[in-house]
């Protein structure tokens, strides 16, 4: 297996992780419309709906990281880093991943195992509201999370070294962006001509790579 090939399987898993935890959205939405019509049209709240609703997006947070890493959309300082070449960009990239995110991240999965075990063992509960649901669950998704996490921060890591060996930013796998979403509006737009509409698209996608931190190095082939 070479090297681009590792990255972009790095890269699916992550992607898929975030994407299957994406829907978990539904159920939230679904669970907040529910409670404020139970609540205020039939005035007979849900205890344990706080709990869910934590529970729920908190899933969605924690599996949404390695999605963010993969797509290179976690937020940093980048006022100088974007103008720096990509050669110290891996560098200084390379030596904060193996100062800070590799020691924080494995004693967050090292914790968070900890934490999931005992929280089964005691079979815990929510002490937020009385009768909470089963927490241990929930739990459970710290040290997955911070796996799945630290396996994209590998993927990273040698990203910085493949980019310190070739002086270019390996390619990763892209996802649907909002240029993406921007360019499918103007499309059906009735009201823009093809030149408006091609120029909006330009500009637009001119202030998205201005924007950036750095390139993507292209996208996966279908």
């Amino acid at each position: 297996m070479d090297v681009q090939h590792f990255l972009i399987s790095i890269d699916k898993l992550s992607v898929w992780a975030g994407k299957a935890a994406a829907w978990l959205i539904i159920g939230l939405m679904t669970l907040v419309c529910v409670e404020v019509f139970k609540r205020y049209i039939m005035n007979a709240p849900t205890a344990w709906i706080f709990d869910a609703s934590n529970m729920l997006y908190g899933t969605l947070f924690m599996l949404a990281g390695a999605y963010a890493l993969a797509q290179n959309a976690h937020v940093r300082g980048d006022f100088i880093y974007s103008s720096l070449k990509p050669r110290t960009q891996a560098a200084l990239d390379l030596a904060l991943y193996i100062l800070f995110f590799l020691p924080g991240v494995a004693a967050l999965v090292y914790a968070g195992y900890d934490y999931a075990a005992l929280s089964w063992r005691i079979g815990e509960h929510s002490t937020v509201t009385a009768e909470g649901p089963p927490i241990y669950y929930f739990k459970t998704v710290i040290p997955v999370a911070g796996a799945l996490v630290m396996l994209q921060g590998l993927a990273e890591i040698v990203r910085c070294i493949a980019c310190l060996r070739t002086g270019e930013w390996p390619r990763r796998m892209e996802d649907v962006e909002e240029m993406d979403v921007v360019a499918e509006q103007l499309a059906h737009s009735e009201h823009v001509d093809v030149e408006a509409r091609a120029a909006a698209i330009e500009r637009a996608q001119d202030i998205e790579k201005a924007a950036r931190q750095r390139g993507l190095g292209g996208e996966e082939e279908p």
